[in-house]
């Protein structure tokens, strides 16, 4: 599919993130085929549900039959089909525990603005691939993605309203708490 999953590493310590808010409610930006998306209804809070976005109807529908499969009940998994950016606007402001950033790169900015309003005071934000295969240290690295990346993590860094740390899990995660 093109898709690629996050690493061992990356889903152990969403996992435990999911599992330490007891996450009822989260969103998910880039469904994948579903491995970050089992990852964390595995962990969430018993009747958690988890809402995720995606603009390829078909990672959705292999992501609908990888829940299916683990025996994961309708109710607990909401797939949108549409592009992130019309589709955040319309959720729930504060709504949210957890909001994961995995989708099309050079709109993580527009993501973080959208997730900042989405989760709830105490909530987290993760966006994966913030080392973007160690292109985003390397400030010769100026393609789209890799300045979107670092981008993103500026403005992480700046907001005083958000307690953040980059954590080195697979392709890199950064996991910013909303403060107020």
């Amino acid at each position: 599919m093109g898709v690629t999953p996050l690493s061992q590493g990356a889903a152990s310590t969403l996992a435990l993130l999911v599992s330490t808010l007891q996450a009822r409610a989260v969103v998910e930006v880039g469904t994948g085929t579903g491995v970050s998306g089992l990852t964390m209804l595995r962990a969430m809070a018993d009747g958690g549900v988890l809402t995720s976005v995606d603009l390829e109807a078909e990672h959705q529908r292999l992501a609908r039959d990888t829940f299916r499969e683990a025996g994961l009940p309708p109710q607990r998994f909401r797939l949108i089909a549409g592009a992130a950016l019309d589709v955040l606007p319309r959720l729930t402001d504060g709504g949210y525990d957890l909001v994961l950033i995995d989708g099309d790169k050079v709109e993580y900015l527009d993501y973080l603005a959208e997730a900042k309003r989405l989760v709830r005071p105490g909530g987290l934000v993760v966006i994966d691939n913030a080392l973007w295969h160690d292109r985003v240290a390397d400030a010769d690295q100026r393609d789209p993605e890799t300045t979107a990346i670092r981008e993103t993590i500026a403005a992480v860094v700046a907001d005083d309203a958000m307690r953040s740390s980059l954590l080195p899990m697979g392709d890199g995660l950064l996991v910013a708490q909303r403060l107020a």
